[in-house]
């Protein structure tokens, strides 16, 4: 394998799961925009995927709806860098932004109908709704080590619950 082939991306915007990609001592340039976006869509459709599939193993519908949340958060967190790198494009991050809603919103809508149908949650919150207040609780996340953005988004989760 080339040198260069087996170097991975070091570039500030990019963090979490991207960063296990950088090879110590290799310097590449920024990714390209088309690079980016194919990241960013994988990570989106694993996001997806693993809806349906916590909620078909999950102990309870709730405990599937916070897992995935979990999930959707780690993916929020890390993207700050490449949303906005990406926001200079606006028509690509449009398209990028909609590809997300279009995908993950039908996901979590479908966790919170679960959760709902068996009685733990209220039927009130609309997943577009619960999903733009998460991703409100993770601005900053990545950049102040003394917000926990993953405690914060766990208290709202178990808000939703009915009491007992």
């Amino acid at each position: 394998m080339p040198a260069a082939a087996s170097c991975a991306v070091r570039w500030s915007g990019v963090r979490g799961p991207m960063s296990a990609l950088v090879t110590p001592g290799c310097a590449v340039t920024k990714p390209s925009a088309s690079w980016i976006i194919a990241v960013y869509r994988h990570q989106v459709g694993a996001c997806a995927e693993a809806g349906p599939a916590l909620l078909a193993s999950g102990a309870t519908p709730h405990a599937a709806l916070r897992q995935w949340i979990g999930l959707f958060v780690d993916f929020l967190v890390t993207k700050h860098g490449l949303a906005a790198a990406l926001h200079s494009d606006d028509a690509g991050f449009d398209a990028l932004h909609a590809y997300f809603i279009d995908r993950l919103v039908p996901v979590c809508s479908e966790l919170l109908t679960a959760a709902a149908d068996a009685g733990e949650i209220d039927s009130g919150i609309e997943a577009y709704e619960l999903m733009r207040g998460v991703g409100n609780l993770c601005i900053g996340a990545d950049s102040d080590p003394r917000y926990d953005a993953r405690r914060l988004v766990g208290l709202l989760v178990t808000g939703l619950r009915r009491p007992r």
